[in-house]
């Protein structure tokens, strides 16, 4: 008995001092204790209920405005080299494309869009025009290369272009011309380096719509065959020493008039054109040059 007795004596005494501290407590320090014990529970609620949920599978995003996942896109087909895409270069408009004196240095053919009806790529360092540079642009009708340093020219590099109609490679380094597209209106390759050797016999004179020819400032040592077509020919310029009844008229016809050709320009060139007088006779104007 005496054991129960102090048992209960000193959970008495121990719940007596319990109330008494809490008594003791001012008012505001008991409300902080009640806070933090609840905040506490709060906290410890919420963690248990995050640990339960389902973790969220994380997607990138791919961020297409930036050139490198333009060029890292496996779906968007095939790409004809991997610098960045031409209209990121250059500017393309509808149809148009322009790329003139692009930095960096453009130094080959840049792919174009599958609609491209005008490519402008003057003034850059371009070299070389192969056959697969306009292979798949079936659509162009005028391309400019004015200005560059090209001096090779795949044979076939135009072949397949059907709808072509202008074509300008002045300013260039040319020594021969490939194979020109049948459809051409306007041929220009002032300021290069071509010499007769280069420029085949059928060159031109196989495209019956071509009406403006521009050959000078050439190294040309004769007249190449020309169309009937032709309206206006430019030959200034370059080394040609003579001129022939067939150069520019049928010499075994005397009623032939050449009636579309407008305007021949041979100044500079060392011919005395006044040596051939019988070889102007089916033209409706003389040519430009030394009499």
């Amino acid at each position: 008995m005496d054991l129960k007795l102090l048992f209960f004596s000193v959970i008495f005494l121990c719940t007596s001092q319990l109330f008494a501290t809490e008594n003791a407590l001012k008012p505001h320090q008991r409300k902080d204790v009640v806070i933090r014990t609840n905040k506490e529970e709060l906290l410890f609620n919420n963690r248990l209920m995050e640990a339960k949920k389902p973790k969220k599978k994380v997607v990138t995003a791919t961020d297409y405005d930036s050139p490198g996942d333009l060029d890292r896109g496996s779906d968007a087909g095939p790409k004809r080299d991997e610098e960045l895409p031409t209209c990121l270069l250059c500017v393309c408009l509808t149809g148009s494309v322009y790329c003139e004196e692009v930095s960096p240095d453009l130094t080959s053919v840049p792919a174009l869009p599958k609609e491209t009806a005008y490519l402008y790529a003057r003034y850059n360092k371009i070299t070389k025009i192969t056959n697969k540079d306009f292979a798949d642009i079936a659509t162009l009708r005028r391309i400019d290369l004015t200005g560059n340093l090209i001096s090779d020219i795949d044979d076939g590099a135009f072949s397949k272009l059907d709808n072509l109609e202008e074509l300008t490679l002045s300013q260039n380094r040319l020594t021969k011309l490939p194979m020109l597209p049948a459809k051409l209106s306007v041929f220009n390759a002032n300021f290069n380096l071509l010499k007769t050797k280069g420029v085949k016999a059928t060159a031109f004179k196989k495209l019956t719509k071509l009406a403006y020819l521009y050959l000078a400032n050439n190294e040309l040592e004769a007249v190449p065959p020309l169309p009937e077509s032709l309206h206006i020919v430019h030959l200034q310029n370059n080394n040609i020493a003579s001129v022939t009844d067939e150069t520019f008229c049928k010499g075994n016809n005397t009623h032939y008039i050449r009636y579309n050709l407008e305007e021949i320009r041979l100044e500079n060139n060392p011919v005395d054109l006044a040596k051939h007088p019988q070889s102007f006779i089916c033209l409706r104007s003389l040519p430009f040059g030394l009499y």
